[in-house]
């Protein structure tokens, strides 16, 4: 099973459009095998989600955007607790985007 696969499975499915940015974010890693999609949604939602807050785009300009980061945030969360990962991906990623928003929150560079 790939990630593409692995994506397509998930239920509820997203509105049309958030899926399609989703698997936009994704595009590299949709073949790849399903087992590494948690590092891979969290690395396409912190690679997002540093672009968005070095541009300072946090308005609703970038409401697609954010709701992606979100969604899949949530699907590296849903597929590590799937393997038995959740404790250790979950921590990691939440320190990751704290460090993120601190970084851009202290004033870094655009």
């Amino acid at each position: 099973m790939t990630i593409g696969d692995w994506l397509a499975g998930r239920t509820p499915a997203p509105p049309d459009a958030l899926a399609r940015r989703v698997r936009e974010l994704l595009a590299a890693d949709l073949s790849r095998d399903a087992a590494g999609a948690h590092q891979a949604c969290e690395a396409a939602a912190e690679a997002l989600l540093e672009r968005l807050l070095a541009g300072r785009e946090t308005g609703r300009e970038t409401a697609l955007d954010l709701l992606a980061v979100d969604a899949l945030v949530t699907y590296a969360f849903e597929h590590a607790a799937s393997q038995g990962d959740l404790d250790a991906e979950a921590a990691g990623a939440m320190q990751r985007i704290a460090a993120l928003g601190a970084r851009f929150a202290a004033g870094a560079p655009a």
